[in-house]
């Protein structure tokens, strides 16, 4: 069978996370900044949530880039972070050694820049024989056309493109699993947009569930 046609699962799958930093933020033009890192700490507390191992991994931090984003740190609180200094995270023997230690093939890659800290650790480990996804809008380039070419270039390598939220809900799969069920539906309300408004719209109002304790209670109109 080829390797993409079967569904992944959280126990053959790791995320990778590949410097997610100020420097490089600065740098992305393809896409909003702030809706890629809700992206990025989206698909981050899904993996933590269903137990799926993830490899977080910066570049030239004090000198150059700056510390990979607190919002990402959080989720992993005491995860080590592998420090490089090559833009090839594949070139770095940390970085392959925290790949090889989680002991899956599926990888969902994610990172800044698509064009260079993406694009050319994928083509090296699809030629190592892992199965590469490019979750692409967790991914930042310099333009559009960085970006699309990246993504073209990995394609063309073997890599499968996806996106956030198809990528989180392959690791689900079936609404009759309820282990993660709660849990998504929390972290989907917090980060998912549109999505996550309908999933809260489904709780209280067709599911008749209590507002959540954090949000402001709707205060009746006075009868005066």
């Amino acid at each position: 069978m080829n390797q993409y046609q079967k569904l992944y699962t959280p126990n053959d799958t790791a995320v990778v996370f590949i410097d997610h930093q100020p420097q490089m933020t600065f740098g992305v033009a393809n896409m909003d900044r702030a809706a890629l890192m809700n992206n990025v700490v989206l698909l981050a507390k899904v993996a933590r949530e269903f137990g799926v191992p993830s490899v977080l991994t910066s570049v030239e931090t004090e000198s150059f880039s700056g510390y990979v984003w607190p919002q990402l740190l959080d989720v992993f609180p005491g995860q080590k972070v592998v420090e490089r200094s090559s833009m090839n995270s594949w070139d770095d023997s940390g970085f392959r050694q925290a790949i090889e230690a989680t002991g899956r093939k599926n990888i969902l890659m994610t990172g800044l820049w698509t064009e260079v800290c993406v694009t050319w650790p994928t083509i090296e480990m699809l030629g190592a024989g892992y199965n590469i996804y490019v979750v692409e809008d967790c991914c930042g380039a310099t333009s559009v056309a960085a970006h699309d070419a990246a993504m073209s270039r990995m394609v063309q390598a073997g890599a499968v493109r996806l996106t956030t939220i198809a990528a989180l809900l392959e690791f689900q799969r079936d609404w009759k699993n309820r282990a993660h069920y709660d849990a998504l539906m929390g972290i989907l309300k917090q980060h998912a947009g549109a999505y996550g408004a309908g999933v809260e719209y489904a709780y209280t109002m067709v599911h008749k569930a209590p507002q959540s304790a954090k949000e402001p209670q709707l205060v009746p109109k006075s009868s005066h």
